[in-house]
């Protein structure tokens, strides 16, 4: 799977960032999705505007982490892996039995959006099993990705030469857009377009960046820790027009 969000949506944490790196502009006419379609000749484009791009393949997936894409409306997803309760998510938004874990991960943010009983990190570790997934709200132009609390499904990020998002589960096709500029996705961790990068596995806790150096001693990006010493204040409930999750979380 592939995801480019202009930076307008989410901007890539500047510790993504290589002053080493040789990037390119990874929208500029649609350049890193063609290149993910000539390496995944089945791969099916979606095109988000000005918003950026979102691409996947069912071509060489792992049969035990399958890819699942949906739409409804307005918010696009990717998904790969499985969830173990999803019998419990199901009752839990009031599911039909046929709906995929794809769904259920849509129903969970929209539930956040509309102003959700629980904050977004109870939500996130409500969900157990083995995935990473990337969620695009074209209604409020918000973006959504987690990777679960082992880091079991491949799931990479990067920051183009423009500062744009990309994700992938493909860490060549990431490093064609990105360059040195990318990492793994930390485990146990969401970012959102408002509120960046959290860990919802230590919510308290801060994530922080360490550098990381290749073989020829460069920086190339950083990957994100769990900062075990520094601790978030507790806040308040969210109630009233506060509690809108896409644009205060």
């Amino acid at each position: 799977m592939l995801a480019v969000f202009d930076k307008s949506v989410a901007k890539s944490p500047e510790a993504l960032q290589s002053p080493h790196s040789e990037t390119i502009s990874a929208l500029k006419g649609g350049a890193l999705g063609q290149h993910f379609a000539s390496v995944h000749p089945s791969a099916v484009t979606v095109n988000l505007g000005s918003s950026g791009l979102l691409a996947y393949s069912l071509d060489r997936q792992n049969p035990l982490l399958p890819r699942l894409f949906a739409v409804v409306d307005d918010i696009f997803c990717l998904f790969q892996g499985h969830i173990e309760n999803v019998a419990l998510l199901k009752q839990q938004y009031g599911l039909s039995k046929t709906a995929t874990e794809v769904i259920i991960v849509i129903e969970a943010y929209r539930t956040l959006r509309d102003r959700g009983p629980y904050p977004a990190d109870q939500v996130m570790r409500d969900i157990s099993g083995k995935f990473a997934f990337v969620l695009f709200d074209s209604s409020c132009k918000t973006a959504f990705l987690a990777s679960d609390v082992d880091g079991s499904v491949p799931f990479f990020w990067g920051s183009d030469s423009e500062g744009n998002l990309v994700l992938s589960d493909d860490a060549e096709v990431v490093k064609k857009g990105c360059g040195k500029s990318f990492a793994p996705f930390p485990k146990g961790c969401f970012f959102t377009s408002s509120g960046g990068l959290r860990s919802y596995e230590h919510p308290l806790n801060e994530v922080k960046p360490v550098p990381r150096v290749d073989s020829s001693g460069q920086v190339c990006g950083a990957t994100f820790k769990v900062d075990a010493e520094s601790k978030k204040e507790s806040s308040m409930p969210r109630v009233g027009s506060a509690a809108n999750w896409s644009s205060q979380y």
